[in-house]
């Protein structure tokens, strides 16, 4: 009895240090507070940013109108990304903008992990040239500065007023996209491995929260 007592101690002790050593890894990129490690742009220079974003009770608010984003002040590659939304009023549109890069503006460069209501998991690639390949098909086109991939599955997305999780794995040139625990979309020989990672005001009113990154190898 005292052995296998002592064995159960063991490997409890191994799990909370396993735990622990997990979490250590872990980058929260909102500190539940405020906004510092993310910079705001709005197509409208007339509007304030703190008109369309603000943070209560460790939930980012977005207004949704105008069209912008906020994008971390940090370049990011080769991650794990956790994003929680919810919708506050009617779903309209919004997104995750991954490996986003250039000039600030309505949209950068970038590979949008698509939240536009019912369609959550799509694939949108922002600027021309970009390319990523899907089931063995590539898209790619230096004439488009819009190309969208489709969700494999029905929306795994939960009603309005309900919180939904986006999974995000970025590594090397491949993406996965995971909505509420359903793979729903993944790319490979994707042309941009990194940049900054960017959440959209474009539509209705939207809340984040519970935003970090994992190292991935």
């Amino acid at each position: 009895m005292r052995s296998r007592s002592l064995s159960s101690v063991a490997v409890s002790l191994m799990a909370v240090v396993l735990f622990a050593s997990g979490c250590a890894q872990r980058t929260h990129l909102f500190n539940n507070e405020d906004l510092a490690g993310w910079k705001p742009y709005l197509g409208d220079e007339d509007v304030r940013p703190e008109a369309v974003w603000s943070v209560k009770d460790g939930v980012i608010h977005c207004k949704g109108q105008p069209n912008g984003y906020i994008r971390t002040t940090d370049v990011y590659s080769d991650y794990k990304l956790h994003v929680e939304w919810r919708w506050a009023e009617e779903p309209t549109n919004s997104g995750v903008l991954l490996h986003a890069t250039g000039e600030d503006k309505v949209w950068p460069r970038t590979i949008e992990a698509q939240l536009q209501a019912g369609n959550a998991g799509t694939f949108i690639l922002i600027g021309a040239g970009l390319g990523v390949t899907v089931d063995g098909k590539r898209y790619q086109d230096s004439s488009k500065e819009f190309i969208g991939i489709s969700r494999k599955h029905d929306s795994s997305e939960k009603p309005a007023g309900q919180w939904n999780s986006y999974d995000i794995f970025c590594v090397g040139d491949k993406i996965s996209l995971y909505v509420n625990g359903v793979l729903q979309n993944e790319a490979t020989e994707v042309t941009r491995t990194s940049g900054w990672i960017c959440l959209q005001s474009e539509g209705s009113p939207i809340e984040f929260r519970n935003i970090y990154i994992e190292p991935v190898k």
